[in-house]
């Protein structure tokens, strides 16, 4: 099997349960309606195990653009493979997600909210302010990459590392996953809104694409941002890309401190 098969199956399973997961507890009708956060954070960390488990040892299983080019940045990864695994991936994710919609397909004329569809496919804020928000996806995909680096900067037993890693993405979504929905993928997202865009889903609305760049870029920035401190810290290399993201992110931080204090001034 070729990598780029590798990464398109990788990805896709990981749709499959993740978006399964969100489906199964917010769409009108199922058995498992209303099961909760716990549930959805679970079940995503429940796939990326799957995934790891099914395409690891072919593709490395990066399953994510901002896997891809967080190690593509410090050497870890050769950057004329980037635009490969990245295309694997959003198909993969497109396809997974057409996958969930013909799964569940009773249960979209059931659910008459179209944010809620939406949801199955796509992330969105649960306050919706644009720097915090992709703050909130610099931050989730910053220690992502960082976790995934020092995880495997350890020995484990055979076939433990996808539990670990599947652990890491419980974490995140549990402690980090509120305020945006932990996207922390740029195929994870938009290969799904894709779908949700061309899909003939009953009831649909829009698929925000206003809000759709946040989730591509966040994740990006966080990922490289997360690689290159890891070298900094444990590695005692120094990447020029940390000059450039690192002033990036941290303009993105004053924007969103400034804006909120500005939000509540004009509430006071």
């Amino acid at each position: 099997m070729s990598e780029f098969l590798g990464e398109f199956i990788g990805t896709m399973l990981l749709l499959i349960f993740g978006a399964g997961v969100v489906a199964g507890v917010i769409l009108k009708g199922t058995k498992s309606e209303n099961a909760g956060w716990l549930v959805i954070t679970s079940g995503w960390g429940l796939a990326v195990m799957v995934a790891i488990f099914a395409v690891g040892s072919i593709s490395g299983a990066h399953l994510n653009p901002a896997v891809t080019i967080g190690l593509a940045s410090v050497g870890e990864f050769p950057w004329e493979k980037v635009p490969v695994y990245i295309l694997a991936q959003l198909l993969g994710a497109f396809s997974g997600a057409v996958i969930v919609w013909i799964h569940y397909l009773p249960h979209w004329k059931e659910t008459k909210e179209q944010a809620t569809q939406l949801a199955v496919f796509a992330t969105g804020p649960a306050i919706r302010k644009t720097w915090a928000n992709l703050l909130s996806e610099v931050i989730g995909s910053f220690i992502l990459i960082f976790g995934l680096l020092t995880i495997g900067a350890n020995t484990f037993s055979e076939g433990l590392k996808p539990f670990i890693v599947g652990g890491l993405i419980v974490a995140i979504g549990l402690s980090l996953g509120g305020t945006t929905g932990w996207a922390i993928n740029p195929a994870r997202d938009l290969g799904p809104r894709i779908a949700h865009y061309i899909l003939p889903i009953t009831g649909k609305g829009k698929s925000d694409w206003g809000y759709a760049w946040i989730p591509v870029v966040g994740p990006i920035l966080g990922g490289i941002l997360g690689a290159v401190i890891y070298k900094a810290l444990f590695k005692q290399e120094i990447y020029p890309l940390l000059w450039v993201v690192a002033p990036i992110v941290l303009v993105i931080a004053i924007l969103a401190v400034i804006k909120e204090k500005k939000s509540v001034s004009q509430e006071q």
